[in-house]
């Protein structure tokens, strides 16, 4: 199940669906599953004691330090294209999960 959700939002950043669709969601997650969100988050917090929600951030703050080391994408650009309407919203839940703002993130492979 995880790995089916790995590929999932792999997919979905290849795709750059985030520019249509917005952040990937749970409800979104579970349809793609073809699994009820409670049986999902339930299972995810069982076996990595975080909830769907918890380990979509996760990966998105993965792929956000990817593409912040080896783009010459803005903060901006990157925010847009994993989902969020407002970069801001991606700066906080950048520092919040890393201590460090994109921008600092990114200065540092420069």
């Amino acid at each position: 199940m995880i790995s089916s959700l790995n590929q999932i939002l792999e997919q979905y950043f290849q795709d750059n669906s985030g520019l249509e669709k917005g952040f990937p969601s749970l409800k979104f997650i579970s349809a793609k599953l073809g699994v009820s969100q409670r049986y999902l988050n339930d299972l995810l917090r069982s076996l990595t004691g975080n909830t769907t929600q918890q380990y979509i951030q996760q990966k998105v703050i993965e792929k956000a330090k990817e593409l912040l080391s080896v783009s010459s994408l803005s903060v901006s650009e990157i925010a847009y294209q994993l989902g969020f309407e407002h970069p801001q919203s991606f700066s906080e839940l950048f520092k919040s999960k890393t201590h460090f703002s994109p921008t600092e993130f990114k200065k540092s492979f420069d």
